[in-house]
């Protein structure tokens, strides 16, 4: 399983990075491949400043160690060691009508003594951020989604939605959501050897959906001519991404605690961003009809 996972994870990588060097037309991905000390190491890679991503990343981590105190402490992790591989990716465009994505897949195991694993389990999702709301690429992104998830569950879709709609949220600013959603799920632990497989299959489904989730968002408003107070708005709510990320991200925490690479980790933050005190959109707005969608999960499949 173990090997297995990190094959489809590199190849995924490729492939992603394949499809949105096309989307984009000018800019190509740089690979910066990193050990980390303690166990393991990854593929970190860049596009920035093409046609149409400012800056994003699609990385890939291999790392394993001990389990420290403070993985116990934070990540309730009991064992002797631990294993974790997975992709993760954002994209943040300059055109602020394409809505910035993330998405990651990952496997992790826990051993004890004698190296025996003693505990697995698969996470991942993916979620959209628009600054501008297009109804159609909402329906859209959750539409590919729910497609992929299905032919696992018909229970699926709705469960991990509802699990991504109070994951991404900005609690300390009145529930707000970060964007409009995607699915999110953690910890699915197979239960023997054949659902081990069926999970496999379900990462693999969901890895393999997102540029068709994606790319044709992307390709549809890449050309929208837009204006300085709209890449103003954009700026600001990627402040609200900021902001996320750096209080209540799990795998941010999760990197930081077991001195993963900072520059990998931090790779999700926009190039630009804007804090400014207390600012509101204008009631009835473009802009406002997008504040109030980051408001309450609707359903959007």
């Amino acid at each position: 399983m173990k090997q297995n996972w990190i094959n489809y994870i590199h190849q995924l990588q490729d492939e992603i990075c394949a499809a949105l060097e096309q989307a984009d037309g000018k800019a190509v991905f740089a690979e910066d491949k990193w050990e980390r000390e303690g166990g393991g190491g990854g593929k970190t890679r860049i596009i920035a400043n093409g046609n149409v991503f400012e800056k994003g990343g699609v990385n890939t981590s291999v790392v394993f160690g001990d389990v420290s105190d403070a993985m116990r402490q934070q990540l309730k992790i009991e064992g002797s060691t631990w294993f974790a591989c997975g992709l993760s990716l954002v994209l943040h465009p300059f055109n602020p009508f394409v809505p910035t994505t993330h998405a990651n897949w990952r496997y992790f195991e826990v051993y004890d003594t004698q190296g025996n694993v003693i505990n697995s389990w698969f996470g991942g999702g993916a979620d959209l951020t628009p600054y501008y709301l297009f109804e159609e690429d909402a329906r859209h992104f959750h539409g590919t989604l729910k497609q992929a998830m299905e032919p696992f569950g018909a229970d699926l879709y709705p469960k991990y939605k509802k699990q991504c709609d109070a994951y991404f949220v900005n609690k300390h600013r009145g529930d707000e959501m970060r964007g409009i959603g995607g699915v999110f799920y953690d910890h699915l632990v197979p239960a023997d050897t054949a659902d081990a497989e069926r999970l496999f299959a379900f990462q693999q489904a969901n890895g393999n959906n997102f540029v068709n989730a994606y790319v044709p968002i992307v390709a549809r408003r890449k050309d929208i001519a837009y204006t300085e107070q709209q890449k103003h708005w954009q700026e600001i709510r990627r402040g609200r991404y900021v902001e996320f990320n750096l209080i209540h991200d799990r795998g941010t925490i999760f990197g930081l605690k077991t001195n993963g690479r900072t520059e990998s980790i931090l790779m999700s933050l926009p190039p630009t961003v804007r804090f400014e005190y207390n600012y509101q959109p204008a009631p009835g707005s473009e802009e406002d009809k997008l504040l109030q969608a980051c408001l309450h999960p609707a359903q959007w499949a």
